[in-house]
């Protein structure tokens, strides 16, 4: 007789759309699990409130209850959570990030065959984004445009600085510091020697700025060297010579790096960026391989981790079983593999593939060819029937 094990594992189902991927996502981890261990393990799922469901409820967007029950877990699967633009609280997505110092966002981003791309070949594109996730311009360090703080800031950087401003500028400032660019490189080099990748790209602007940007590739480099000196090998040190068994580690500005990652894609496998960089380049790259409904996500710290779709809450789709479920089910996959559940993981990963494989397509993909769609909760029925 197998001994049963449960699993405890919170999740936000989310505003907009969030509600109905989630509901699919589960079922599919649950099957995949299932199958995978032949019913030894399961989940019990708890649900946690934040966005607009939580600030109906308790007046929060935010509540302190929900930070606490991820923690007590360690691991969280979360839907896309609706922030007001331009006023109001910051991004709850940035909150629970800084709250939690999941300091690594990861990205995978892969092309499904039967998946319509912009591009000629988008099977060249596999790569990880590894991108910061605490400190940049996400920090939220500013000031409005005529006020005090920015005021002060305006005089102490002309009267100290010398540095002369317009009158009427908002002002923002971007952190970036050593101890936050080792340990997201470090993060990048070890999932790229746990899964045999061949390269490490950091990707800034330090041609312009040199003491954040800048230092962030100096710094991704000094730790490479010194905790990884037998894995990794710099690109400029191999003159022409093969790297042998170790993972090259290189940089790329970034504005370079948009255009390689079109024109050479397949000399990439694992992308290390600041916070904003990375934001733009993981959704640029997603766009290549059919869009943001085809992109999981997960917040990685020391000890804890969420998973969660990466797209919006696309509030005009909600409750019509219209929305792509890809991008939740891919990141309740990548939360099984983090788990230690890999068998479960490739299972669902082989049940997207299958599915799609077959032109079976929700609204956003079927559009782009003029095929028939999809819905949501039919997606995932096709991908349960496909595991593996």
């Amino acid at each position: 007789m197998v001994d049963h094990r449960e699993i405890r594992v919170p999740f936000i189902p989310g505003d907009g759309i969030g509600p109905e991927l989630m509901a699919v996502a589960r079922r599919v981890v649950d099957a995949a699990l299932d199958r995978s261990t032949k019913g030894a393990v399961t989940i019990k799922w708890e649900e946690l409130l934040a966005g607009e469901t939580a600030f109906k409820a308790t007046g929060e967007y935010l509540p302190a209850g929900t930070l606490e029950a991820i923690k007590l877990r360690g691991v969280a699967l979360k839907g896309p959570l609706t922030t007001p633009i331009g006023g109001g609280i910051r991004s709850l997505n940035v909150a629970i990030r800084q709250a939690l110092d999941l300091y690594s966002s990861v990205r995978p981003v892969r092309y499904f065959e039967g998946v319509p791309s912009p591009v000629k070949e988008p099977g060249k594109l596999n790569v990880v984004i590894f991108r910061e996730n605490t400190e940049d311009v996400y920090k939220g360090i500013e000031w409005r445009r005529g006020s005090k703080e920015a005021k002060d800031v305006i005089d102490f950087l002309r009267s100290s600085m010398g540095v002369e401003l317009p009158e009427d500028s908002g002002i923002g400032l971007k952190p970036m510091s050593e101890y936050a660019s080792k340990r997201l490189v470090r993060a990048a080099i070890k999932h790229a020697i746990k899964k045999g990748l061949k390269t490490v790209t950091m990707v800034h602007k330090g041609n312009i700025m040199k003491f954040t940007e800048g230092a962030f590739r100096d710094w991704g480099y000094e730790l490479a060297e010194r905790e990884f000196p037998d894995a990794v090998a710099r690109e400029t040190d191999l003159n022409g010579q093969g790297p042998g068994a170790r993972i090259v580690i290189n940089d790329r500005i970034a504005d370079n790096m948009f255009q390689q990652i079109l024109t050479r894609p397949d000399e990439y496998s694992v992308l290390a960026t600041p916070n904003l960089n990375g934001d733009y380049l993981a959704d640029a790259c997603a766009a290549q391989v059919g869009g943001l409904g085809l992109a999981p996500g997960a917040n990685i710290g020391d000890s804890i981790a969420t998973f969660e779709a990466v797209h919006g809450t696309a509030p005009k789709y909600a409750g019509k079983d219209l929305a792509n479920p890809c991008s939740l089910i891919l990141s309740g996959s990548m939360m099984l593999e983090h788990l230690g559940f890999d068998s479960a993981n490739r299972l669902i990963i082989k049940g997207i593939e299958r599915t799609l494989g077959e032109g079976l397509l929700t609204y956003d993909l079927a559009r782009l060819v003029g095929s028939r769609s999809i819905g949501t909760t039919e997606f995932g029925r096709e991908v349960i029937a496909r595991l593996g």
